[in-house]
This record gives structure tokens, sequence and C-alpha cells, in this order.
């Protein structure tokens, strides 16, 4: 009896306090059930308007309703019933300076799942989010405000976690004053047939279409999107299809979205077109060149890093103008510049799409209208600026290869291989190496953009360039086959090609080996008459030609010629003078020499003078005379002596061609504003 009188004291306690406990939780339930929540609704928007500096309010109803904790929760957290708030025609404001209206969001009606133990460690677990009637407008000034950024209140302590997010009709519009973009879309459920996915995707939720400008250009479009975005478990998809259009560029998508969170990003079939590749640098931030028109095909991925995302666009082909590309590029965002790398490879690229962006010049005109700049009157070189301006908007680390490039001129190249690195606005091709005239070219060549010119430096070999592929045009150099090798280092200053050249310092060297050429040439070069009367009545014969060596200084655009000899089995030819590249202008003395005699040969020295488009060659005017006066003297003695001073007599000795071209081989001086010497040519 002792005993179960204890047991009744201990009992008794333990009911009232269940019983008390069982009170309040009733209370509590009344109290959610019977409260009127619209009391509440001034405090919200209240405190959100101060958090946010942006004046919100729920003008409609507010109320609260629980449903059973999740499934997905384990032991007795299942049993935790979660909240569901829902709040009618909800208002957030632009901020003051918007011109796109004052509301920057409405909705129709909010609905929002929340999990109540994880918020006693801070944690907001929104385990569903339904947006209904959603009409949104916001917008980006060109000094970057935009109006989705609020009011800084510090660092939050409070981590928020949407798990499942489902809208249905509504509209959007988005202005981008950097980017150019007023767009506007509006949304409508659809389902049945019209949400019939594509093989091994989700079903469509949403069509849409789309309007508006880009850079002033009309923008029409539309596609379908799925209507839930699940953002929990392993296998997160979002299907999404569109296609849009902006003046001449043409995009389009068709793929799924996974978690925008999670490094698994998106994967995308994408094929975009449209006038220049240049219009997608201020949607993409990536530096494209100014090209005809290009259309491409590829998967778009992205995958997010931290609060960067990155791109990769796989697998893709395309043309540009009437050249191909295919490869993989990859683009990550990184402080303090993104970056871009990948592979590239064309069977057919021409220069001419790509030209004004390594200041190449067509002289068909100003780049301002889809042209390049022609050079002014009088002037040959290349005078289309280099754009530098956004060098330093990304580093690029880019492998080229291509197998025909196609050139204005007459002499296409092969086998084109490059790295195309940007660092800190600093362009360097190491190496940059390609097939031409049968031979090889294998050069580096370094850009330093940083100052307000161009601080350039090249470094190439040539070898077993085929003269007759130099000249294809040139009808009598077609039986030639001879041999050109060179090397050559420079440095130069200038925004043009021009400017390059015409404050250049280093040396270029080159050897004609052993070969056949035209003599019909070299007879016009020592103004052999009769023989070349003779070979163009009869043919033109081949002659034998022992070597070529040639040296040259450029000192401040002067290229100054050290050592010029032409030696073959009838004649040695030396040459001196200078190439002035920054006047553009030539003074050069040519000093043919035979080897044997010559009927009717004016064997006196030539001169070529004047500008690179309007040089002046011609029998330097003193030794000339004096064979005329010569010849008239003994013309009146007997008349057949008149022509013993047009008869070549001479014999020039013979060339050490071994020495010239050991001398003229020896390796240009190294500048050290120049890049490192380029990896032996093939």
């Amino acid at each position: 009896m002792h005993v179960a009188a204890i047991d009744m004291k201990t009992s008794r306690p333990l009911k009232i306090v269940g019983w008390i406990l069982l009170g309040i939780t009733v209370i509590v339930i009344l109290f959610f059930l019977l409260f009127d929540w619209n009391m509440l609704r001034p405090y919200i928007n209240r405190k959100v308007s101060e958090t946010t500096g942006r004046e919100f309010a729920i003008r409609g109803d507010l109320d609260v309703k629980f449903h059973r904790g999740q499934d997905s929760e384990r032991g007795w957290r299942r049993y935790v019933p979660c909240p569901y708030v829902s709040a009618n025609d909800v208002t957030m404001s632009n901020p003051s300076w918007s011109t796109v209206g004052p509301q920057m969001a409405g909705v129709q009606r909010v609905e929002v799942g929340v999990r109540i133990l994880p918020l006693l460690t801070r944690d907001v677990v929104i385990t569903d989010l339904r947006l209904a009637g959603p009409d949104i407008a916001v917008q980006r000034l060109e000094d970057g405000r935009n109006s989705w950024t609020f009011k800084d209140n510090g660092p939050s302590q409070w981590d928020v976690d949407i798990q499942r997010l489902s809208f249905d009709s509504g509209k959007l519009r988005y202005v981008d004053a950097p980017l150019g973009i007023d767009l506007r879309a509006d949304a409508r459920t659809i389902d049945g047939q019209q949400a019939a996915p594509a093989a091994g995707m989700p079903p469509y939720g949403l069509a849409f279409t789309l309007s508006g400008t880009y850079n002033k250009a009309k923008i029409t479009g539309g596609g379908k999107a799925g209507a839930v975005l699940s953002l929990t478990g392993e296998d997160i998809t979002f299907p999404i299809e569109a296609a849009a259009r902006a003046g001449q560029n043409k995009l389009g998508l068709r793929g799924v979205i996974r978690d925008p969170r999670s490094p698994s990003g998106f994967a995308l079939k994408m094929e975009l077109a449209g006038a220049s590749m240049a219009d997608l640098y201020g949607l993409t931030g990536v530096l494209l060149p100014e090209t005809p028109p290009y259309s491409t095909r590829g998967e778009l991925l992205g995958k997010k890093d931290g609060e960067f995302w990155n791109f990769t666009y796989k697998d893709f082909t395309g043309k540009v103008g009437a050249s191909d590309l295919a490869g993989t590029l990859s683009f990550v965002q990184r402080k303090p510049r993104p970056f871009l790398s990948g592979t590239l490879t064309s069977k057919q690229l021409r220069l001419a799409d790509l030209g004004p962006t390594i200041g190449a010049d067509t002289g068909a005109g100003t780049k301002e209208a889809g042209r390049v700049k022609a050079p002014p009157a009088g002037k040959a070189l290349p005078v289309e600026g280099f754009n530098t301006e956004k060098w330093g908007a990304l580093d690029a680390d880019v492998k080229f290869s291509g197998k025909r490039i196609v050139r204005t001129h007459d002499i296409p190249l092969e086998d084109l291989e490059a790295t195309i690195r940007m660092k800190d606005k600093v362009l360097t091709l190491t190496p940059l190496s390609f097939g031409m005239a049968g031979g090889r070219i294998t050069s580096n060549i370094r850009l330093d953009g940083n100052g307000k010119t161009l601080d350039a430096g090249a470094r190439l070999a040539a070898r077993g360039l085929k003269i007759r592929e130099l000249f294809p045009k040139l009808q009598s150099m077609q039986a030639s086959f001879g041999e050109v090798n060179g090397d050559g280092v420079l440095a130069g200053k200038g925004n043009t090609v021009a400017a390059m050249l015409g404050t250049s310092h280093g040396e270029i060297n080159a050897v004609v080996t052993e070969g056949s050429v035209s003599q019909f040439m070299l007879e016009l070069a020592g103004l052999n008459v009769a023989n070349a009367i003779f070979v163009k009545i009869f043919g033109d014969k081949q002659m034998m030609l022992n070597c070529v060596a040639a040296q040259t200084t450029v000192r401040n655009g002067r290229a100054n010629i050290d050592r010029f000899v032409l030696d073959s089995e009838d004649a040695v030819v030396n040459m001196s003078g200078y190439v002035d590249l920054a006047s553009e202008r030539l003074d050069l003395d040519v000093r043919p020499k035979t080897k044997g005699a010559r009927i009717l040969s004016l064997r006196t020295p030539l001169y070529a003078r004047g500008t690179f488009t309007e040089p002046k060659v011609g029998p330097q005017a003193g030794p000339l005379a004096l064979k005329a006066g010569a010849a008239v003297a003994l013309a009146a003695v007997n008349p057949l002596a008149a022509l013993l001073p047009l008869i070549n007599v001479d014999k020039a000795p013979d060339t050490n061609c071994g020495a010239e071209i050991k001398e003229a081989t020896k390796p240009p001086k190294v500048n050290a504003k120049t890049p490192p010497k380029p990896v032996a040519a093939r």
C-alpha cells in the first residue's frame, strides 16, 4: 500500500503536466486557425520596406495553413507540421530612378511552404514557392545601378534554401542599358500536346513570346519552358526551348537547365547566326572580331563555381563569311579578368573575314560600313588601326590550326598552326607557323597594348620558299625552281602596321640557293637589248642561278642594304641603297655585270627610286651618256665602230657563293623587345 501511494503521488503531477502541454498545443492550434493574419500585414509591410529600402505591400488577404510534414524527413521530424503562407496581391516598388514603371514586381498570389525546425538555426528552408500571375519589370543603367539590388544591411545571419519553385502565366520586362536591351516576355500555361517534351526531357509547362529591341534592332521570338523547377535531388532538370531574332542576329536554344546552384548547371543545344561576331561582345563579354555574317551550332554547357558562371561551347561547327570554324571554347569568369581557352580548327579560313582584327588591309575602304580602311593617296602599307580598347576585357589561350588560309593576295597559306595568348593586354602568337609558296614560315609575335601605342616585336624564319610560287602571276617565272630562305627580327611601335614598320629596328637576312631562273629577267636587268629581243621571239630559256645573298639592317624604319649579290652563270648583280619604311620611299643602286660578251649590251648601272606606289626604274644617266657619246664619236670615224661601246666584253669574276650564304645566314641579333627565337621551321 505504501508503494501504491507513492506511485499515485508521482503520476498525478505528470498527468497535470501532460494536460497543460495538451492544452497549450490546442490553444496554439486554435490561435493559428482562428487568428486573423491580416492584422500582421502592416507590420510585415513596414519591416520588409525598411529592410529593402523599397515600398513593399501585401494588399490582399494573408493566411497561414498547416500541412503535415514531408515524408522525406526522418523519424519524428516528419510529424512536425509545415506552415503554408499565402498572400494575395503582393507588390514591390522600383527605385525612384527607374524608367520602367513604379512597380518592380507584382504577384497575384504567393504561396510559401516553410519548415519550422531549421528556423531554430537561422536556416529558412522553403519547401515550395509558387508564384501566380507574376508581373516583373527590372532595369540596369549605364552606370551599373540595377533595380534588383536592395538596401545593404550588412551580411545576413540567415541562410535561405528554396527547394521547389513553380509559376504560371505572367509577364517580364528587362531593360539593360549597357547591353542595349529592352525585352518583354509574356508567358502562359500549356498542357496536353503543347507540353509534350522532346526525347529524354521533362514536359513543358509554359509557352512564352518575346518582343523588344536589342541595340535598337527589333527583337522577336518565343519558346517553351518548364513550369516547375525542383531544386532538390541529384537529377534536376528544367526544360527550355527558345528562338529569338534581333536584326540579323538569330539565336536558337533547346535543352535542360540543371540546378542553377550546383556544378551541374545547364546543357543546351545552341544555334547562333548574325551579321558580325563583334555584336556578341555586349551579350557575352567575350571579345570577338568584326566579321562578315556568321552562323554556328554546338552544345552550350554552363557550370557555376561559387559566385561565377563558367561556360563551354562544345564541339561546335560554324561559318564566318567564306570561312569555316570548328572546335571547343571555354569561358571562365574569374578575377581580375575572364579567361577564354580552347582549340579551333578550319579547313578554309579567309583572312579577309578576320582582317580588321589583325590590322590587315585589303584596300577596300573603311570598316565603318563593313569595309577596311584604305591607305592614303601615295601610301602602300596597311593603315587599319589595331583595336586595343577591349584587350583588357579578358585573357585568352587558344590553339588554332587551319588547313588552308586564303588571302586577298595570290599566295595562299597552308597548314597554319598558332597559339594565341592574351594576358594583361599583351597579345602573343607563339608560334605562328604556316606553309607558303612550297615552303614554311615560323614566327613568334608579341604585341603589348598597355601603352598609348602598341609595342610590337616579331622574329621569323622562312625555309624553302619556291620562287615561282612567290610570283604566280609572273609568267616568265613559271619555269623557275630556286628556293628562298631567310631570317628576320623586327621591333617597333605604333597602332598600325605602317607605323610599326616606320619605327622599326632589326635585321633581315635572306638567301636563294642554287636553282634555275629566267634568263629573260636577268637580261632585262642588264639591259642586254639584243638578247631580250631574241628571247622574246624564240622563247625563254633557263639559266642556272648560283646564289643570291642579302643582308639588311633596319634602324628607325630605314632598311639599309648592307650587302646584296646575285650570281648566275651569265651575270653578277650587286645592289646597295635603302628602303625607307616611314616615308615609303626607296633609293637603290643596281649594278649588273656580265660574265661574257653581249651584243648591244647597255651594261650601265640602274637606279630604282621614288615611292612604293610610284617607283621609277632606269639606267643611271652618267654611265649611259658616256656610252652614247663614245658611240657617236666612233660613228664619225666608222659607222660600224659605233657598235663597239654597246658590246659587253667584260668578264665578271664568279662569286664565292659559299661565303656569301654563310655570311647572310648568320642569325639576326636579338632585340630585348622581340619574342624568343621560334621553333625550327618544318
